[in-house]
């Protein structure tokens, strides 16, 4: 291998890298611990369609969204920390 294409060959790794970190952040999980919004409302008896069943997806995707937003805010909070303390690790 010639040696002008290593550098190249290195940022390429290196990008790949970055990205591939990058790739899953945003990403939310499909249900909350593990279960299927569907499955556990028809566990509690609920019948696919009945108005407990609709209450029930509405409240599993209120708690999710509730998860998310407190994640996104505890990462926000400690960005700024980060930049309000930089002596401290």
């Amino acid at each position: 291998m010639p040696l002008a294409t290593v550098p190249r060959l290195l940022a390429a790794v290196a990008l790949a890298i970055a990205l591939s970190a990058c790739s899953a952040r945003y990403q939310t999980p499909v249900a909350m611990g593990g279960d299927d919004d569907d499955a556990v409302c028809q566990s509690r008896g609920y019948a696919s369609g009945s108005p407990e069943y609709v209450a029930c997806r509405k409240d599993r995707d209120v708690q999710r969204n509730a998860a998310t937003a407190r994640a996104d805010r505890r990462q926000r909070d400690l960005g700024e920390y980060m930049l309000n303390h930089p002596d401290r690790p």
